[in-house]
């Protein structure tokens, strides 16, 4: 896919007589009756804190490759979209079609599940925090000797509450179970599993570990829905599968490489966050296209991909 770093980011969506529903750090999200309109703009956040510079054509990979995932695994879960093709919109919608193109999706109404379920393959972030200082990640004791970035086996399931502003925080399974009933937590880790299991494998297969994710579940007639995105690089940790090594931090595909400029910054991580320059700007994007067109790529022999 062809992005051009340069062009003008859309940080703002502007649809008069649709009705909002709410806006978050990176989707405008409209009010359709018994649907909802989800529009991806190029808005970044890092550090829980939206960036005032955008990252061009950020919403529209974000969105593909959602729909990508959601197709892929279809099988695993019901998910939420009903359309992404602007000419299936409400008339309603028409006028605001250079807004939404490829970068939106008519979806269901659920009742969203108020945790993030979290699953890690690696130990990185501040699951490799918890275990430095507990042994454990979310109270899932693991064994002792594991370095940064070591892999998980089997993976493990690790919810977080679900913050509107500032920071999600990891609580344990036995309180999700408390928050949304045992057996709804049971479903959720069980799916979740299944679905980290199957994408990592896609990935690796292209050359690509997926390090960890996060997904968000809805429910619709009693039956639990996959929403919000799926396996991008603003929810998931992408890493290199060439030159991965155990023992320290690992190359990424996803906004690592901003966060880690904003770590040269004297910057307190909160509101109003710094400006972006070209070049971490063009890099950014490089990143995302480069996960992007692996991710959908045919597998090769070995791990490696026709979009590398």
């Amino acid at each position: 896919m062809k992005i051009d770093p340069k062009a003008s980011p859309l940080l703002e969506t502007s649809l008069p007589g649709v009705k909002p529903w709410k806006k978050g750090k990176v989707r405008d999200v409209y009010d359709l009756g018994d649907r909802l309109l989800l529009v991806a703009t190029d808005r970044l956040s890092a550090f829980d804190v939206v960036l005032p510079t955008g990252i061009p054509g950020k919403g529209i990979l974000l969105t593909q490759l959602s729909l990508f995932w959601f197709r892929l695994l279809a099988d695993v879960v019901p998910n939420h979209v009903v359309t992404a093709e602007v000419d299936e919109y409400p008339p309603e919608l028409a006028p605001f079609r250079d807004q939404l193109e490829s970068r939106s999706m008519i979806v269901q109404k659920t009742d969203v599940l108020p945790v993030e379920c979290v699953v890690r393959g690696y130990l990185v972030g501040s699951g490799f925090k918890d275990y430095r200082a507990t042994g454990s990640v979310c109270g899932i004791a693991l064994p002792a000797g594991l370095r940064e970035s070591e892999r998980l086996e089997p993976p493990i399931f690790t919810p977080a509450t679900k913050a509107e502003t500032g920071h999600d925080e990891n609580i344990s399974y036995e309180a999700m179970a408390g928050t949304v009933g045992g057996e709804r937590a049971a479903e959720a880790r069980r799916v979740s599993l299944r679905i980290y299991s199957r994408a990592r494998a896609h990935a690796e297969a292209r050359g690509i570990i997926l390090a960890d994710t996060k997904f968000e579940f809805g429910i619709r007639d009693s039956r639990l829905v996959w929403i919000d995105e799926a396996l991008t690089p603003d929810s998931s940790r992408f890493w290199p599968k060439d030159g991965y090594a155990p023992g320290r931090a690992q190359p990424s595909f996803d906004k690592q490489f901003v966060r880690d400029y904003l770590e040269t910054l004297p910057w307190d991580k909160r509101p109003p966050g710094p400006e972006l320059p070209p070049e971490v700007v063009t890099r950014t994007v490089e990143k995302y296209v480069e996960a992007f067109e692996r991710l959908r790529s045919e597998a090769r022999p070995g791990g490696t991909s026709s979009g590398r």
